[in-house]
């Protein structure tokens, strides 16, 4: 297993052909993530540099693992929001590329966002997901509770509206930062 990295806004911008790879080859594969078709390389490429100013500012924490020095999986955890908010922490986009799945990646990446929420000093973790996707499944194995299930909310990449669950965890021994 390799391990999982956090990088940099600089470490991502160099990153983003092979993030843009990971992005694209999910989005070809199903992955209900934001995106329909048709979709370019470019447009995964846009998706991952409109996100550096949140890396560079810490708003945002990206996680990868590589194969060599490939990008072949990623996680990103969003830690900004609102005062009465700044328990809680998002996950999104946990993408795994279609040939490296079934490895234990998206478990290591989640174990790692884990880690950084509460380092962060959050108690509170939510993300949403395609229902019945295999990420579902995974999130309930992590101990993710469901909070409720929303019909037609995001379209698949065919462009079909898909239900959506949003989930939620509270981690223990995380305790909100006073101030933050």
């Amino acid at each position: 297993m390799p391990p999982i990295e956090t990088l940099s806004a600089d470490a991502a911008e160099a990153a983003l052909p092979d993030l843009a790879a990971l992005l694209h080859a999910c989005v070809l594969d199903g992955a209900s993530i934001g995106f329909v078709l048709p979709f370019t390389l470019s447009e995964a490429e846009g998706f991952w540099r409109d996100g550096l100013p949140a890396l560079r500012s810490g708003a945002r924490r990206l996680l990868v693992a590589r194969d060599g020095t490939r990008v072949v999986a990623s996680a990103q955890v969003g830690l900004a929001g609102p005062p009465n908010g700044r328990h809680r922490a998002e996950i999104t986009k946990v993408l795994v590329h279609p040939r490296a799945r079934r490895r234990g990646l998206g478990r290591a990446l989640m174990n790692e966002a884990e880690a950084v929420a509460r380092a962060e000093g959050r108690s509170l973790l939510v993300l949403d997901t395609r229902s019945h996707d295999a990420g579902e499944a995974l999130y309930r194995s992590l101990g993710y509770a469901v909070t409720g299930v929303v019909p037609d909310y995001a379209c698949s990449p065919d462009g079909v509206p898909e239900p959506c669950t949003f989930m939620h965890k509270r981690l223990p021994g995380s305790a909100p930062r006073s101030g933050t």
